[in-house]
């Protein structure tokens, strides 16, 4: 059975959505990412197929927005126990107040057995109103929001009494707000660099500069980064050493000269 597990991106490092602006936008980022408690189950495979969020000011149904940035597939919640977690999908929304969130199931759910029996499980709302989940968070412009879904798989799966079982699942949200950024400028302007921010852990965000040669990298955690701008055959690259962000600051690097 195929299973989806972290996507290797980016030199071979784990690669976060970044929304990279020159200015401040009046949009915040959303990543949803998924992790697990332990079950006694050989596997609990869940079909996700979208991923949507509400705005709470809208009607029930217009409100909903699908994250564009989504990675479909079969996750066996159980590979990301004890800390793990995976990408389900991120995207740039407007600032705003999000209530909750759904996710779309497809059709192909099961449950491996410890003895290796796999049978489906049957999601009675997943392929139509989804599951939904409260979340209730307020999105401020230019900050990166990672909401945690912790998945308790045991809860989660319901004997039916006939060797069949139920996926109603127990959920756990959680909202952590990422308000550090980079921001600057590349001279000359018109090498429009691709910028990897880079950590000690090697995890690597991603953004550009835009034509003027401005850029801002938003959605990066208090820490000290390597930034690393690429250009089109590596002539006019630079590197930037013990770059440090705090929480809550966007740090200005000023006007990056890259070589000629």
């Amino acid at each position: 059975m195929k299973r989806k597990h972290l996507i290797p991106l980016m030199l071979g490092c784990l690669v976060w959505f970044s929304a990279c602006d020159s200015e401040n936008t009046g949009e915040a980022t959303m990543e949803v990412r998924m992790t697990d408690s332990p079950g006694d189950y050989e596997e609990v495979n869940v079909d996700v197929q979208s991923v949507q969020v509400h705005k709470e000011a809208d009607g029930d149904e217009s409100g909903w927005i699908t994250l564009d940035e989504i990675n479909p597939g079969i996750y066996n919640l159980l590979d990301f126990a004890n800390g793990k977690d995976t990408l389900l999908a991120s995207s740039t929304l407007p600032a705003s107040r999000i209530s909750q969130i759904r996710l779309i199931l497809g059709q192909n759910n099961s449950l491996k057995l410890k003895d290796g029996t796999v049978t489906p499980l049957v999601t009675p709302s997943g392929q139509q109103s989804g599951v939904k989940l409260q979340i209730n968070a307020d999105l401020e412009s230019d900050v990166t929001y990672v909401l945690l879904l912790d998945f308790d798989a045991a809860k989660s799966i319901v004997p039916r009494g006939n060797g069949q079982y139920n996926l109603k699942p127990v959920v756990r949200t959680i909202t952590n707000a990422v308000a550090g950024g980079i921001r600057g400028s590349v001279a000359p302007a018109e090498y429009m660099p691709g910028i990897y921010v880079i950590s000690a852990a090697n995890d690597t965000i991603g953004g550009f500069a835009n034509e003027n040669g401005d850029f801002l990298v938003k959605g990066v955690p208090a820490g000290i980064y390597t930034v690393k701008f690429y250009t089109e055959g590596d002539a006019h690259n630079r590197t930037l050493e013990n770059v440090s962000v705090t929480q809550n600051q966007i740090k200005d690097v000023g006007t990056v000269e890259l070589p000629e």
